[in-house]
């Protein structure tokens, strides 16, 4: 059984919608539970998360299977196959379970032996050996990173080392001596060191931004989206705007986050994180851009929170139950989401909040 899915369908489609747990697809299924059956179920089946780590789609799933009453039979024979698909099926029925759904707990209860015996050992540790650059002064670890004649594992020994103490403005003009010997990538560690260097590293962090040198250009980019100033928004949008003709879904939250810095400021931005928001499959980045647009004043916002209420991401829907408008259909996804075992306690708790305050509980 393939366990990833590339072929995503289009985002204005209810298989798009589902496959990237958007709110409006929970919303559009509802219109029409058999129609919707073997989409929701395909995606217990199939990987359609862009990072399974981090893309949260269980309650979602599970919510969907008991609101719109679909039979539990395809998602416990998934329980039969093995690795990433089995462990979605599991999650989705432990949720209908925790839900009281006996016809879940049964079935999690005839595969408990199997999980059992699959289940992995803890990796061991191994006792970490002194580091003789750790006894260097900081102006020495600096001298070794300028030496030509030195390994590039030795300068990411010198890195780790500078990356534990105070931000050394000296290490600046390094920065773009620090790459592999092939040029395409920084050395193991520079990231971390940039990052503590933060305002220490602008203005270079401009030069670095316009580097022909991708890996250090996207070094320049992370400062900037922390530290950049006004004059750097429009190397921000041409960025973002970049990432969209490459269909870079990893990591342009970053750069929504650093424009959102400016608010209205950055409102060429504007079209840009709509379209990110709407077809992103990266479902845990779609929070930044929502919150980059309400900091910009986007239109529409009323009914981007509205629907967030459905999302498949737990931030989102606590953006949507902070800011959704007060109507009658919201005050009743409140008390939903207030009252579901299967929704996150954050979002449980704001939910009530919400409603103690609106009067409408």
């Amino acid at each position: 059984m393939a366990e990833r899915r590339h072929e995503y369908a289009p985002a204005g489609t209810l298989p798009g919608l589902l496959q990237r747990g958007r709110g409006l697809g929970a919303l559009m299924a509802a219109e029409n539970p058999e129609a919707a059956a073997d989409l929701v179920y395909g995606c217990v089946r199939w990987e359609w998360r862009w990072d399974a780590r981090i893309d949260e789609r269980d309650v979602y799933l599970a919510r969907l299977i008991r609101d719109l009453g679909l039979p539990l039979g395809p998602v416990v024979e998934v329980l039969s196959g093995t690795g990433n698909a089995r462990a979605r099926a599991t999650r989705v029925l432990e949720l209908l379970a925790l839900d009281g759904s006996a016809e879940a707990r049964e079935a999690l209860g005839a595969c408990a032996r199997r999980e059992r015996e699959e289940a992995g050992a803890g990796a061991a540790h191994e006792a970490g050996r002194p580091d003789p650059m750790a006894e260097l002064a900081s102006s020495a670890l600096l001298e070794l990173l300028t030496d030509p004649g030195e390994s590039e594992q030795r300068k990411v020994n010198a890195l780790r080392v500078l990356c534990g103490r105070e931000p050394e403005a000296g290490l600046v003009p390094l920065v773009p001596s620090l790459g592999t010997a092939d040029g395409r990538y920084p050395l193991s560690r520079l990231p971390g060191v940039i990052r503590e260097l933060g305002a220490l590293a602008m203005p270079a962090a401009r030069d670095w931004a316009a580097s022909g040198t991708r890996w250090l250009a996207v070094e320049g980019l992370a400062v900037l989206v922390e530290h950049g100033e006004e004059q750097d928004v429009p190397t921000l949008v041409a960025e973002l705007e970049q990432d969209w003709v490459d269909r870079a879904w990893c990591g342009p939250m970053h750069l929504a986050r650093g424009l959102a810095r400016f608010g209205p400021g950055a409102a060429d931005a504007v079209s840009l994180l709509r379209r990110f928001w709407l077809q992103t499959p990266h479902s845990s980045e779609r929070a930044a851009y929502l919150e980059a647009l309400a900091a910009m004043g986007s239109a529409g916002m009323a009914q981007a929170y509205v629907e967030s209420l459905w999302d498949c991401e737990s931030g989102v829907r606590l953006l949507g139950v902070e800011h959704a408008p007060e109507r009658p259909e919201v005050w009743e996804r409140l008390r939903y989401l207030r009252d579901d075992p299967m929704e996150e306690r954050a979002v449980r708790e704001a939910a009530g909040r919400r409603l103690s305050g609106g009067g409408a509980s």
